[in-house]
């Protein structure tokens, strides 16, 4: 029995024994079968939690929170307390000193001088007990420019003198306002009424800013930058609504005091930011105010336009508390600037035509002549197309004003748009290099010596119709009026068409030329529905001449007097005493003389069928060598006579339509020349008439000029008679 005891008292020790080998005292892990002290300051998660510092000891740990935390006392986490943030500025409210503001940061703070008042270091923060802060007022006494300094509750005060303003910010420099620079304008102005008014708004907008000694209130608390650009672009509207055509010290005057108002009204906009636009102008202004100066980059825009430059190239170099950028686009100006080219060196056989809008750039500083870092304008094109481009700017020093290249450089261009890189700032655009048809001297000695030739001719068409009355018909009375139309058209063109001297008279040829070409091309209707009775209808083709001058002459007339109307101004431009491409009046000639070509087309069309059919039934065993011939010589006349060789005309754009350009030209000026061929002298009847005529001039002997006449009355009714019938003598 002794020995069992001794048993389970052995295997009690043993099991006691390995219990406590895998147990140690809270605080303390297990190592090499011994209980050691356990760090709880290295744990994974921070036991203490943030802004504290954990302390270990024997079996345990504390933990205290770091300088300008609270609480001061030493405490453990899990009793739930943290470490915050303790508040000086509050604790000591004369922690800073004097004329300073006290600001908590996290465990600490930091003093900074009060509002009007600055280290004399130079430096933000209070470091330094001797660095004490003072007055701006007495630290710079330039510190308000053309004012003076005041101490108030809120800071330093500018109170500007007569004739400076700080543009309503009062911690800013006063500076000058030169309202001369409208008042100066408003004598070169006079010549427009409403750039008048832009400049007087500008000038009592100007005067209004200037506060009086007396004054108690300073007008630009009441000053209102936004009111002002909103009557700035209504002033820009009336003046551009109805075409502005200026001179070019007129232009220059007009961007000088779009400049000026832009700069004046920047630092007036309540935000940073603001965009405006009206019915023929866009504008954005960006404004940076600040104690430092603005820095990197900044770009603005309009539909059209984008303008990119830097900050530093806003500001110059002097800072005077703001900064303001704009661009403004003009919606329609380039119809009026579309010249003025005098200065730009272009290829042989091109000129130029404004392809972007107009717009002006500026910035606030002053020295813009000449930039550091150039601006980058890129333009979007009103019409797309693969010309080369140009960038120019506005001189005013060129006798003036005109547009230059100087400076500027095209960067890169496409189709749509073009990169504009320049080295100063002023009013831009792009300009398209287009192909010049009219100078390639072949064309014009062609349209000389054709036009002079087709003078000739239908002088003698125009007697032929009018005096011998065997050949008198309906078809050529058409011919008759037809041949005088082309005829005063045609000499118009020779004698007035480059006289661009003269505006007046310039856009009176232009009418004339519009008048009496569209007469030709209605006449050439009239021909076209003539043939289409004869040889189609085949009833009683007479047409009553009051119906066909009304048709001939009263068309033409109601078009141009329309058109005059919606734009006389659309008659004339700089090279040519012709219709204006850019206002889109060129149309009110091509669109009847489109039309007027279909309509022919289709008599022709129709024409040529039917005359087929008759050779074919009048002759069954006509040779047909013979019924080529007279079908040929038939089609030929009626394409010259209808005009159809004016297809050719549309044609006409650029250096690649080339060959267009010389058929178009060759057929048109000697159109005179072709229809004295086809319907003079391959006239049986007319030859015959000549020949007669010709034996009396030589033989005036043998028969009387009177006895001519009177013989040929039976046959000229007799002639009359078979026209009636219906019959054709083409």
């Amino acid at each position: 029995m002794r020995h069992v005891y001794l048993l389970i008292l052995v295997l009690s020790f043993a099991l006691m024994e390995k219990i406590l080998a895998k147990t140690c005292p809270l605080g303390f892990i297990k190592s090499k079968k011994l209980c050691v002290d356990e760090n709880e300051c290295e744990f994974e998660n921070p036991i203490c939690g943030e802004n504290a510092v954990c302390s270990n000891t024997n079996g345990s740990y504390y933990c205290e929170c770091k300088e300008g935390f609270e609480p001061k006392d030493r405490f453990k986490q899990e009793n739930g307390t943290t470490c915050r943030d303790r508040d000086e500025c509050k604790d000591d409210p004369g922690l800073c000193g004097k004329n300073t503001t006290c600001h908590n940061t996290p465990g600490s703070f930091n003093c900074t001088c009060a509002a009007g008042f600055r280290l004399k270091s130079g430096k933000i923060y209070l470091t330094e007990l001797n660095d004490l802060c003072e007055s701006v007022c007495i630290l710079d006494k330039l510190n308000c420019g053309g004012g003076h300094c005041q101490n108030g509750n809120n800071g330093h005060e500018c109170k500007c003198n007569p004739g400076f303003t700080n543009y309503g910010h009062k911690t800013m420099k006063c500076t000058e306002l030169n309202c001369d620079t409208f008042m100066n304008k408003s004598k070169t102005s006079q010549v427009s009424s409403k750039l008048t008014k832009i400049v007087s708004l500008m000038s009592n907008s100007c005067l209004v800013l200037i506060p009086s000694e007396s004054a108690r209130k300073e007008p630009y608390e009441q000053f209102d930058g936004e009111r002002l650009l909103e009557k700035l672009l209504n002033a820009l509207d009336d003046l551009l609504h109805d075409g502005f055509q200026p001179d070019n010290n007129m232009v220059s005057v007009l961007f000088d005091i779009v400049e000026s108002a832009l700069t004046l009204i920047g630092p007036f906009l309540k935000n940073t930011q603001t965009q405006r636009s009206s019915k023929k102008t866009e504008v954005e202004l960006l404004v940076k105010r600040g104690s430092s100066q603005p820095e990197g980059p900044f770009m603005i825009s309009t539909n059209t336009t984008r303008f990119s430059s830097h900050w530093d190239t806003a500001t110059g170099n002097n800072y005077l508390g703001f900064t303001t950028a704009a661009l403004l686009s003009y919606k329609s100006l380039e119809k009026s600037l579309n010249r003025f080219f005098g200065y730009i060196e272009g290829p042989e056989n091109k000129h130029f035509n404004i392809n972007s809008r107009v717009v002006t750039a500026i910035v606030s500083n002053k020295e813009t002549g000449h930039l550091e870092k150039p601006v980058i304008l890129t333009f979007s094109h009103l019409r797309p197309t693969n010309e080369n481009h140009t960038c120019v700017f506005w001189d005013p020093s060129l006798q003036g004003g005109a547009w230059s290249t100087r400076g500027c450089t095209t960067m890169n261009s496409s189709d749509v748009q073009t990169v504009c890189s320049c080295n100063h700032l002023s009013s831009f655009a792009v300009l398209m290099a287009l192909y010049d048809i009219g100078d390639v001297y072949e064309l014009r000695l062609i349209t000389w010596v054709g036009l002079s030739l087709s003078l000739a001719c239908l002088l003698i068409c125009i007697a032929t119709f009018y005096f011998v009355h065997s050949i008198q018909s309906t078809r050529n009375t058409i011919h008759l009026h037809l041949c005088i139309s082309l005829f005063i058209a045609y000499f118009v063109f020779l004698v007035g068409i480059t006289r661009t001297d003269n505006k007046v008279g310039c856009s009176i040829i232009a009418g004339m030329l519009h008048y009496f070409f569209l007469a030709a091309f209605c006449w050439m209707c009239l021909e076209g529905v003539q043939l289409f009775r004869m040889v189609v209808l085949v009833f009683n083709t007479t047409l009553r001449p009051v119906y066909m001058i009304a048709a001939g002459y009263g068309v033409p007339a109601v078009i141009v007097a329309v058109s005059a109307a919606v734009s006389a101004k659309g008659y004339g431009t700089e090279r040519y005493c012709w219709l204006n491409f850019e206002d889109g009046i060129i149309w009110s000639f091509y669109g009847p003389v489109c039309v007027i070509i279909i309509v022919n087309v289709f008599f022709f069309l129709i024409t040529i069928w039917k005359l087929a059919e008759k050779f074919s039934s009048l002759n069954p065993d006509l040779d047909n060598l013979q019924k080529i011939k007279t079908f040929t010589i038939t089609a030929i006349a009626q394409l010259c006579v209808l005009g159809i060789m004016w297809v050719f005309g549309c044609f006409q754009f650029d250096k690649g339509t080339l060959a267009m350009s010389y058929i178009f030209t060759i057929l048109s000026s000697l159109q005179g020349v072709l229809m004295v061929i086809m319907h003079c002298w391959l006239s049986k009847q007319v030859r015959d008439e000549y020949a007669k005529f010709l034996s009396f001039i030589c033989a005036p002997q043998k028969r009387k000029y009177s006895e001519f006449s009177s013989n040929q009355t039976s046959k000229s009714q007799a002639s009359r008679s078979v026209q009636h019938t219906g019959k054709s003598n083409i």
